[in-house]
């Protein structure tokens, strides 16, 4: 008698039994008696036998056969495997929970990474049950991402050397007995001239950003609202290159040279293309020449091709504002928002609303949890309020620039008068370079 295919076959476990806890006959609620070549159940990209038949030298049988339908123990180990929400999952398999992966290991445990993650719901809650006068929350645009990464890829700006620290600071002529008003909002003494926060993505680019943004509302300021350009980040990022590093870092006092002796385009002109930190910086495409006086002419056309526009604005040097609490208000009260540095904590990624302090609510998990970095913004403004227990908290308002999803608006409010993470340790102002051709003429 001829052998059938089936015979002829090689066996289904020669290389070893995948999916061995695998429910196939009692899946199938199949077991037949003797010999049923009809009694299968789909395998993989196969079939295997539920019969008496398939249990010979050369077996064919479902993983499960012995067990549902004999009531033996099967005759190879069961690979364990790891369960997670009702199923089984072999060795090898993968699952992401947050920032860490697990991987399910030989002996049916899930071994998982043990990262500090960006987003820690464990501080959300503390924060949030502590009375520390503001709020915190999860946000998706974080999540996923360890602590590591945020500090690496949100922030980026390097604090400034020693030689910049001591930079000659400029006084503001103040009567001592001279009262500031208790609140002030820049958009609302200069309307339409104070631009909205920007979004620097996972580019670590702060310097650029914070600078593009002071300068797009101090040159609005200055030219009286007649030019009321977004600078282009994305300009500074490429271009900017002597000891700066595009979205790895870069030095805020290399920002204003560049925006003092080559000027950069809109950002409608030069758009923001850096979102994630690519390793190869973007060539530089917009170059300029001088006309004279300082001022400076494009040579290169938009790398935006629907825009035409690509007049380049620069600013008059950069001064330094002394560490007083009163002059950084009057300089803001005067002359528009400036930008600070911010050391910025574990924390303050997961600022939602109210007056900011950094918390110790990380101090317990221990020092991996715990990881700072210095970051730049833009202050736009001042205010106080009462607290529940009759005390005054003053603050000041400032935007970031992690989208406008992120705290109140784009932006947060810090604690003031008290250098709250070093915010009021370093802090710049700048004229736009605005000329009488510039301005309408009567």
């Amino acid at each position: 008698r001829a052998r059938t295919r089936r015979e002829l076959a090689p066996g289904l476990y020669e290389h070893g039994v995948y999916d061995a806890g695998g429910s196939y006959c009692q899946q199938g609620d199949v077991c037949c008696h003797g010999r049923d070549d009809g009694c299968t159940v789909p395998y993989l990209d196969t079939i295997c036998y539920c019969d008496l038949f398939c249990n010979r030298t050369v077996s064919d049988c479902c993983p499960d056969f012995w067990e549902y339908c004999l009531g033996i123990p099967a005759p190879f180990p069961k690979e364990q495997g790891c369960s997670r929400s009702g199923r089984t999952y072999p060795t090898g398999a993968t699952y992401r929970e947050n920032c860490n992966l697990c991987t399910c290991s030989p002996g049916g445990q899930w071994q998982c990474e043990d990262h500090a993650c960006l987003v820690d719901g464990d501080l959300i809650e503390a924060v949030n049950r502590g009375s520390y006068g503001w709020r915190a929350a999860n946000y998706s645009q974080f999540w996923g991402m360890t602590l590591e990464d945020g500090v690496r890829y949100r922030l980026g700006t390097f604090r400034p050397p020693p030689t910049v620290m001591n930079m000659n600071e400029m006084h503001m002529a103040m009567d001592s007995n001279e009262v500031l008003p208790r609140h002030f909002d820049a958009a609302t003494k200069w309307p339409g001239m104070i631009h909205e926060p920007l979004d620097q993505g996972n580019c670590a680019g702060s310097w650029a950003f914070s600078t593009a943004a002071v300068a797009s509302d101090r040159i609005s300021i200055h030219s009286m609202g007649h030019m009321t350009p977004s600078l282009s980040p994305q300009n500074l990022l490429s271009c900017d290159t002597r000891n700066q590093r595009g979205c790895s870092g870069g030095r805020l006092d290399g920002a204003w040279w560049y925006l003092r002796r080559r000027g950069v385009v809109t950002d409608e002109c030069y758009p923001f293309t850096s979102q994630e930190s690519q390793p190869a910086a973007q060539p530089c495409m917009m170059h300029s020449r001088s006309t004279g006086r300082g001022k400076r002419q494009a040579t290169a056309r938009c790398p935006n091709p629907q825009t035409h526009a690509n007049e380049i604005y620069q600013s008059t040097p950069a001064y330094r504002l002394a560490p007083s609490e009163k002059e950084i208000m009057k300089e803001l009260l005067e002359n528009g928002p400036v930008q600070a540095i911010l050391e910025v904590h574990e924390d303050f990624f997961l600022y939602k609303s109210g007056i900011y302090r950094h918390t110790p609510v990380a101090e317990g998990k221990g020092p991996k949890h715990q990881r700072h970095g210095t970051h730049s913004v833009k202050i736009t403004g001042w205010g106080e309020e009462q607290l529940p227990d009759g005390q005054t908290q003053k603050y000041w308002t400032a935007a970031n620039s992690w989208g406008r999803a992120w705290g109140e608006d784009g932006h947060f409010r810090i604690a003031r008068g008290v250098n709250e993470c070093e915010v009021e340790s370093f802090v710049v102002g700048v004229w736009g370079r605005v000329s009488m051709e510039d301005m309408p003429h009567k």
